[in-house]
């Protein structure tokens, strides 16, 4: 069975985020490094037994099996970048809805103080990575992982995340990981649709 894994469409133009991110960081991002990983992704699974599998799946098992290191690395980071665009929104409205906006309150004491503390965890991570918000048992954390990890790996839900790779915010802010976080907490979170995979997580739990 031929894979047929497709780069997912962007749920907004792609110069709606500026001044935030340029429509040329999207022609870099998007157009080359997200379409290779499918590309990749298709062809190592052309002729596999895996072929036509849930991406999810095919991420856990290659995470968990020897020989299968590429396979996991371009799923994973098709799965990654796929979340990553639906966390953004353009710049505009930026209200918390209440449910999540009460859970932040909670777990870190304010909105604010999760901005401050997604900022500092993201510009913390060593390398390539992500910088995730995700739902556990005990309330919401922050999270990074390294390179194509993700959350999946541990059963965890993402609610959003921010790519920490360098070539997430090269274009537009050159080597200021710090600034390019900073926008992202202050103009660019899709409050609705962590929101939403909040719901998701606890009707699932």
């Amino acid at each position: 069975m031929m894979a047929s894994y497709q780069l997912p469409d962007l749920p907004y133009a792609r110069d709606a985020l500026a001044p935030h991110l340029s429509a040329e960081s999207f022609d870099f991002h998007y157009d080359k490094h997200h379409a290779a990983y499918v590309a990749k992704l298709n062809a190592l699974l052309s002729g596999h037994e895996w072929a036509g599998l849930p991406l999810e799946e095919i991420i856990v098992r290659a995470a968990h099996e020897q020989g299968t290191q590429a396979l996991f690395n371009n799923a994973a980071q098709h799965w990654n970048h796929s979340l990553f665009w639906s966390s953004l929104r353009p710049p505009g409205d930026m209200v918390v809805p209440l449910l999540l906006e009460e859970r932040i309150e909670a777990d870190f004491g304010s909105v604010d103080a999760f901005k401050r503390a997604f900022v500092a965890a993201g510009a913390s991570v060593f390398g390539s990575g992500w910088v995730w918000l995700i739902e556990e048992r005990q309330g919401l954390a922050i999270i990074t992982s390294a390179n194509a990890d993700s959350p999946l790996l541990w059963g965890k839900p993402a609610l959003l995340v921010c790519d920490v790779w360098e070539h997430a915010y090269y274009i537009d802010y050159r080597s200021g990981r710090p600034a390019f976080l900073q926008a992202f907490v202050d103009h660019l979170i899709n409050w609705e649709t962590a929101a939403r995979r909040l719901s998701e997580a606890a009707a699932h739990a």
